[in-house]
């Protein structure tokens, strides 16, 4: 028992595994939780300050941040009315149509943008107006079905695209560096789209429809669109640029979050810019910032300490994993995925089991690359909203109670590991990766 007490790693475990179950519980406010992990780990010295507050430095936060800035001046031009008056006639005459529309909406922008929160920063007060319009009031359960929709659609969907999704970086980083191995993307695309990304979307909108109904009314008038302000056109071409150097950032090399800052402190200018102060300090949810900053912190101090390594060949040593049973390894390997998202989030998995997919494809049998590729599963199916940060930020944007992510949460995790993995299992055997 003493040597428990004095083992180096059980006060890190400790915290890491009260603060996820108050994320889990939601016994206290996300971001008050986030802010009680930051202050016992400083206080315990369980990691550096730079590593416990690293999420502050994370791109992911930044994009949060600017997201919502953005958000802000696209709905107080007008921007958003707008767009959404251009598609709510022809999307609102069925709620399947609308919820349809808005997971379609969300994967195809993934193709073009790069950033899973810059795609939700976009879509959220468009998708708030197309609601408005169609009758949905923000805070019902359809405006949480919406709101959802673009947050899982946003997520898990693309994480079929290799550079649409923050995980698939760091796989795509840590297969490189760890193997040599290059991920390509059309390889890539044809292995996860059609069950990950087609069949996942058609069961997305199929349970959000079933556990968020709603009845959309469609317009019945449609006056002339009135010409665009001077401040819809500015924020327009703003947007434009952003959008194109989201695109090019592989000719430029500038990060999605550091153009979308920019673009938020140009937006905050006094007379060049679109919001002041006080609708900042309105409009701007710093609450789900320090929770996101909160979740990337928590998945940095996790690698650091070593918690998550030493879970991962835990993990190794009691699963079963035979080559004699490749179904069976198959849902372990996915099992392991999803066991680790919950102390290290989808963002950190990758980088742990694709060091150790070596010693998985040996117990396995399976391909290196095949093994590496069979995580995507398990981290794009989040089974709590806190492992994918895009959800949290989606959930923020549009005051979703947790209860509402954590049961869409639940119930597509539940038709992903009983549907979705075994026809997963069989493209893989299909296409001679297994």
């Amino acid at each position: 028992m003493s040597l428990w007490l004095t083992h180096p790693l059980l006060l890190p475990g400790l915290i890491v595994f009260i603060t996820i179950v108050l994320w889990a519980t939601s016994l206290l406010p996300e971001f008050i939780t986030a802010l009680l992990f930051f202050a016992v780990a400083m206080i315990a010295k369980i990691a550096p300050p730079e590593i416990i507050f690293g999420g502050f430095a994370s791109s992911a936060f930044w994009l949060v941040f600017s997201g919502f800035v953005l958000g802000v001046a696209i709905r107080k031009t007008g921007l958003a009315d707008r767009a959404a008056r251009a598609v709510s006639a022809r999307l609102s005459d069925s709620w399947l149509l609308m919820v349809g529309s808005v997971v379609l909406l969300s994967y195809a922008l993934a193709f073009v943008m790069p950033s899973n929160m810059g795609r939700i920063a976009l879509l959220m007060p468009v998708v708030a107006a197309m609601a408005h319009r169609a009758g949905i009031a923000e805070g019902t359960r359809p405006w949480y079905g919406l709101a959802l929709a673009v947050g899982f659609g946003t997520f898990q969907l693309s994480a079929t695209i290799l550079p649409a999704n923050v995980p698939n970086l760091v796989m795509s980083g840590a297969a490189e560096g760890s193997y040599g191995i290059h991920l390509n993307y059309l390889p890539y695309l044809l292995l996860h789209t059609p069950v990950l990304g087609l069949l996942k979307g058609a069961i997305l909108v199929g349970l959000i429809c079933w556990l968020f109904p709603g009845k959309p009314v469609p317009p019945r008038e449609h006056p002339a669109a009135e010409p665009m302000s001077r401040a819809e056109i500015r924020l327009s071409w703003m947007l434009a640029v952003v959008l194109g150097l989201w695109v090019t950032e592989s000719l430029h090399g500038i990060g999605p979050a550091w153009v979308g800052l920019a673009a938020a402190v140009v937006t905050l200018l006094p007379r060049v810019g679109f919001i002041t102060s006080d609708e900042f300090a309105s409009g701007v949810n710093m609450r789900t910032c320090i929770y996101v900053a909160g979740i990337l912190g928590l998945a940095t101090t996790v690698t650091h300490t070593g918690i998550g390594r030493t879970v991962g060949e835990a993990l190794l040593a009691v699963m079963p994993l035979d080559a004699a049973n490749p179904f069976t390894s198959f849902v372990a390997l996915t099992g392991i995925t999803s066991a680790l998202n919950f102390i290290m989030t989808a963002n950190g998995v990758p980088a742990l089991y694709t060091t150790l997919a070596d010693s998985f494809s040996q117990a396995t049998g399976f391909p290196l690359l095949s093994t590496i590729m069979i995580q995507v599963l398990g981290y794009s199916t989040p089974l709590l909203p806190y492992q994918a940060s895009p959800i949290v930020v989606a959930m923020g944007l549009g005051g979703v109670p947790a209860k509402a992510g954590l049961k869409l949460c639940l119930a597509l995790a539940l038709v992903t590991f009983v549907v979705l993995l075994p026809l997963d299992y069989g493209w893989y055997r299909l296409l001679g990766q297994l």
